[in-house]
């Protein structure tokens, strides 16, 4: 039976390699001077973790997308979102463009996720978008493995 004992904390990493913990906040923070808005990096952040399976960032970011006014709906609707109508054109694109990127190990983009989210971006926008997904999945690969407990409480990360 795998244990889920934490190995080390947010404030332990961010101790242990202040350098990096600075770099990823400092790429988030640029990401948030693009026009994507902070409700679709909060529901880009949610889906990534919930792909990779996140814990620490899923309760930090779902508690930040209940702070800027994300319904209940649309987060539990992220787990399922190409069933649901919960999501605009532009939303859609970004979590498919989400999906492609977490999950590389699947074939890589597909060009019709590609074309749907140039399409539904500026150039600008879709590398800000790219920048969230990237640094999440980096975020979400330091905090499973160090198993950083998911306090409901937790600062930390991005």
């Amino acid at each position: 039976m795998a244990t889920t004992t934490s190995r080390l904390d947010y404030a332990g990493f961010r101790r242990l390699a202040p350098e990096a913990d600075r770099a990823l906040l400092a790429i988030s923070a640029a990401t948030k001077q693009s026009a994507l808005g902070a409700e679709l990096i909060q529901l880009v952040k949610v889906r990534a973790s919930l792909v990779n399976r996140c814990s620490f960032c899923l309760a930090m970011h779902r508690r930040e997308a209940r702070r800027l006014g994300i319904s209940g709906e649309r987060l539990e609707a992220l787990a399922r979102w190409r069933e649901s109508p919960c999501f605009t054109p532009p939303e859609r694109a970004a979590l498919a463009w989400t999906d492609a990127l977490t999950q590389l190990a699947d074939g890589g983009v597909p060009d019709e996720v590609y074309r749907e989210v140039s399409s539904a971006f500026s150039d600008a926008d879709l590398a800000a978008l790219t920048s969230v997904v990237a640094t999440i999945n980096a975020w979400n690969r330091i905090a499973v493995a160090y198993r950083f407990p998911a306090a409901p409480d937790a600062e930390g990360g991005e």
